[in-house]
């Protein structure tokens, strides 16, 4: 019986996805909830599950390819008469639902994955997926006669790919080292060590960008890469919030010594150290009791009913730089929680946004952002609103400099915050005011105590 499963909703306002990479080919056996490809939107890569066992048919979108939701993705000869079958729609439809993934991961590994069939080629020559035996030596490929064994895709996460795509290592490579498991991190770190690899020649960037589906022009002048994904979401979203809602952009000098003093003494107390608790974590708290004040800067314009709704709740945006471009995955209920589970939560956010695993629930919402631009060096700047917040923060690089103390000039350390907001929801007063209180936290920590 052929059953063919269909890109599934995969999260709020996705309309298409792209594939990055399949996982399975035609002839293989897949097992139920084992991971078939891994899909770009314009909010994250998500890996999507096999709701069917059984034998893959027919591929029906290449990597690289945009497919819409609801289009036919990949086909399967499921397994016996009593294949998993969604039952026919209620209005009766002929065609069946396919199962919705939302939230629908794949199973975690039992320790072996499915063996795959070998497909056949010309002279009955065993042959393997064309991308991996390209990329690997000639004395690494596979023999072209009958008996010749078959090379297995290299098997690991879309982290330790990413991470041997930026050491330059070939996992082909890797896999023979270390036999039929998984490939971890420590592996491709092991293998670059013990193997280091050369810099990359022109050729070899030239072959890298056209995989990647950039069109290089002849002679290498210019390169043109395809508006795909989170580039692409992200354009859209800071073009629409730059002309529909009245942007202000106020500063603040702050001067930080206190709380940089507090963190030092916070790193020596071994009750805390497992918690690495940065300027950021103060910050986030900072905002979350300045917020409690100022509600107009935790609101949302709602154009269509005609109100103005104010949050009692704090999803904290954190803008993350990622390989893939700008994401603001939120922190939920930021406001419930002490610095030390801030300070948690940012470092897990980092990572996953990092590690491309952000999922399209965690970048969905977010009542109030904050951009940490002084990682990059930079002192202030004039943040763009993510569409439908009505308040994002930049916070600059903390810096020592002369600095009135005490009617003395002396070396302090300073931190300028820029303030961005929505001025049909907040009037300068307002904003001015929210500033002040973060800026009041920051320079005496121990105000946080005389906030409700």
């Amino acid at each position: 019986m052929i059953a063919e499963f269909r890109l599934p909703d995969l999260g709020e306002g996705l309309t298409e996805a792209e594939v990055v990479q399949w996982l399975v080919s035609p002839g293989d056996e897949v097992a139920l909830n084992q991971t078939l490809a891994e899909v770009e939107t314009a909010k994250a890569v998500v890996e999507l599950p096999s709701p069917y066992e059984g034998t893959v048919t027919t591929l029906h979108a290449e990597a690289g390819e945009t497919v819409a939701v609801g289009a036919p993705l990949i086909a399967f000869d499921v397994v016996g008469e009593d294949a998993p079958a969604p039952a026919p729609a209620a209005d009766g439809d002929a065609e069946k639902p396919q199962p919705n993934l939302v939230g629908y991961g794949a199973a975690p590994s039992t320790g072996g994955r499915p063996a795959r069939r070998a497909r056949r080629g010309g002279g009955g020559a065993t042959i393997t997926d064309t991308a991996v035996l390209e990329a690997a030596p000639h004395d690494a490929r596979p023999s072209t006669t009958p008996d010749a064994p078959v090379i297995e895709r290299p098997r690991s996460t879309p982290p330790v790919r990413a991470h041997a795509k930026r050491l330059g290592v070939d996992l082909v490579l890797v896999a023979a080292t270390i036999g039929d498991r998984v490939i971890t991190r420590h592996d491709v770190d092991d293998f670059a060590g013990r193997s280091p690899q050369p810099a990359p020649t022109p050729a070899a960037a030239h072959d890298r960008a056209e995989h990647a589906g950039a069109a290089v022009a002849p002679g290498d002048r210019e390169v043109r890469i395809p508006i795909r994904g989170v580039r692409k979401h992200t354009a859209a979203a800071m073009v629409q919030s730059a002309f529909t809602a009245p942007h202000v952009t106020v500063f603040h000098t702050v001067d930080v010594t206190a709380t940089m003093e507090l963190l030092s003494s916070l790193r020596t107390d071994r009750s805390l150290a497992e918690h690495r608790i940065g300027p950021l974590a103060v910050v986030a708290k900072a905002v979350c009791l300045a917020l409690g004040r100022t509600p107009g800067l935790n609101s949302h314009w709602d154009e269509a009913a005609g109100e103005i709704v104010q949050y009692r709740y704090v999803d904290l945006g954190i803008a993350a730089a990622t390989e893939r471009g700008l994401m603001v995955p939120n922190i939920r209920d930021a406001e419930r929680m002490s610095l030390t589970e801030l300070s948690a939560a940012l470092k897990t956010l980092a990572e996953t946004a990092r590690a491309g695993k952000t999922s399209p629930a965690e970048l969905l919402g977010g009542t109030f952002s904050i951009s940490n631009i002084g990682v990059f060096g930079i002192d202030a700047g004039t943040p763009i609103l993510p569409p439908g917040q009505s308040g994002i923060l930049a916070v600059g690089a903390v810096r020592r400099q002369p600095w009135e103390h005490q009617g003395e000039i002396a070396l302090r350390q300073l931190m300028t915050l820029s303030l961005s907001f929505d001025h049909r929801l907040v009037d300068g007063a307002e904003g001015a005011r929210f500033l002040k209180d973060v800026a009041d936290v920051l320079e005496e920590p121990g105000r946080a105590m005389l906030f409700r």
